[in-house]
């Protein structure tokens, strides 16, 4: 599984002439100061962890919000988050397993994960892919699998560097709460619209990772430092 990114949203531009400059007969005026761009973080959605009880209670919501997310048609949202919705019920019962949601006075968002220990079962999916540093690092406790990351539209396209940016923001949290110094998922090699928009939001390679040394298979590794 991978961090979600839905298909790219369909968009439209206009092509406005070059302005003309400035009258050098005028006397020019201080330009007033430009005003940041996009929303405050004071006036974003608000973060939090759901317990387990409230995940299996919202359960039927988040998947809504997946569906709403994803993109596609009605039958592709009905197959899509009745998949996610039985891999989501599956996940929480994980050790460590921390679920957040985003909201304003309605569900925005939700990104969750859970530790990867060296003593237990390999997240399906990653057998192969990760290399002998991150081995010893998931031995310690302190790596990561972010395997879900479900934000609006505007997230993907807008401030995606700012540290306020929610997507940003809950990925972030998710580390800080568990303790991990690297968070790490699995991107599909052939889908470079995910892949620009996770490194957008400060998710890079491997160091020495290209495609001819990544191993065989239809995924690379991302990860993400705290």
């Amino acid at each position: 599984m991978t961090v979600h990114v839905p298909v790219r949203p369909t968009t439209s531009s206009r092509h406005f002439g070059p302005q003309a400059g400035p009258d050098r007969r005028s006397v020019r005026e201080p330009r007033p100061p430009r005003p940041e761009r996009g929303s405050s973080p004071r006036e974003g959605e608000r973060v939090r962890a759901l317990t387990r009880r409230q995940i299996e209670d919202r359960l039927e919501e988040l998947g809504d919000l997946y569906a709403e997310t994803s993109g596609g048609g009605p039958w592709a949202w009905n197959q899509a988050r009745g998949a996610f919705m039985r891999r989501l019920a599956a996940d929480v019962r994980r050790p460590g397993f921390e679920l957040l949601i985003a909201e304003t006075t309605a569900l925005t968002g939700c990104a969750y994960g859970f530790p990867v220990r060296g003593d237990g079962p390999w997240w399906e999916g990653f057998d192969g892919y990760l290399p002998g540093s991150l081995l010893r690092l998931a031995a310690s406790g302190r790596l990561l699998v972010i395997s879900r990351i479900l934000v609006p539209p505007r997230v993907r396209r807008q401030n995606q560097d700012r540290a306020w940016n929610l997507a940003r923001r809950m990925q972030k949290r998710l580390l800080t709460d568990r303790g991990a110094v690297l968070g790490v998922t699995l991107v599909n090699r052939y889908d470079p619209y995910t892949v620009k928009t996770l490194c957008s939001w400060g998710w890079r390679y491997l160091e020495g990772d290209t495609p001819r040394t990544s191993p065989l298979g239809p995924f690379r590794v991302l990860v993400l430092g705290t």
